[in-house]
């Protein structure tokens, strides 16, 4: 099993950003799709956005669209999602997970990826 790292999560206000980091260990991320997902308390995890290892990006969730980008650099063996402008409905544990190919898949099932990380907390509140 692959294994991913998560960090860069934390409290902040409504309106504010966050950087996610999802790193890999002993394997390089540059052949896999790397998603992100998150899990309210109460709810089912839920894909948020996904990277392919091109670099072209796949929208799992209609709410953070315009407000969530993610990116990848190689060399770091890295991807990051980018939140911007949270909202308290964005609070949840965000997990990196990657998938077994190098295409996102179309709907961000969970089955689709097969190693993921431990998650991190991100808190939106004042």
């Amino acid at each position: 099993q692959l294994q991913l790292v998560e960090s860069g999560g934390g409290l902040v206000q409504p309106g504010g950003s966050l950087r996610l980091s999802c790193t890999a260990s002993k394997f390089t991320l540059n052949y896999y799709a790397i998603g992100w997902f998150r899990q309210a308390p109460g709810k089912e995890r839920e894909g948020v956005i996904c990277i392919s290892g091109s670099g072209g990006s796949t929208n799992y969730a209609g709410s953070v669209k315009g407000r969530f980008t993610i990116s990848r650099d190689n060399a770091k063996n890295t991807v990051y999602l980018q939140m911007n402008s949270l909202k308290p409905e964005d609070t949840a544990i965000y997990y990196c997970a990657a998938r077994d190919a190098y295409y996102c898949s179309g709907a961000g099932s969970l089955v689709d990826f097969t190693s993921w990380g431990q998650g991190t907390q991100v808190t939106v509140s004042s």
